[in-house]
């Protein structure tokens, strides 16, 4: 037996219950609050709140990669409507794309998992 195609139906019932539980605010997602930038992320949805903690140090790094300060994570379970929420769009779109004429309307990206 393929333990591949074992696996396969759980991947899928996980999703299934992933999205399920994020449809009714029931997920678990990564709240990240930085200072410089001013800014709230979500990344996420997870089933599970163990995935998510496991989630949260490869978000550190890329922040810390991207020099931002003040970073503050939290696991939570909530459905977000918006996944970056800043103030500072003009600050923050100046940093990360020049070459652009105009910052985003609202959020940028979507969720994902590292």
């Amino acid at each position: 037996m393929n333990c591949s195609f074992a696996l396969a139906p759980l991947i899928t019932m996980k999703e299934f219950l992933t999205r399920f539980l994020n449809q009714i605010g029931q997920a678990f997602w990564v709240e990240i609050k930085t200072e410089v930038p001013a800014c709230i992320y979500y990344f996420g949805p997870f089933l599970t709140e163990q995935e998510a903690n496991e989630e949260k140090q490869g978000y550190w790094d890329d922040l810390e990669a991207e020099q931002a300060e003040g970073i503050q994570m939290i696991v939570k379970r909530c459905r977000p409507s918006e996944l970056t929420i800043t103030d500072d769009w003009g600050d923050l779109y100046s940093q990360t794309a020049p070459l652009q004429s105009q910052p985003p309307e609202k959020s940028i990206g979507k969720a994902h998992k590292v």
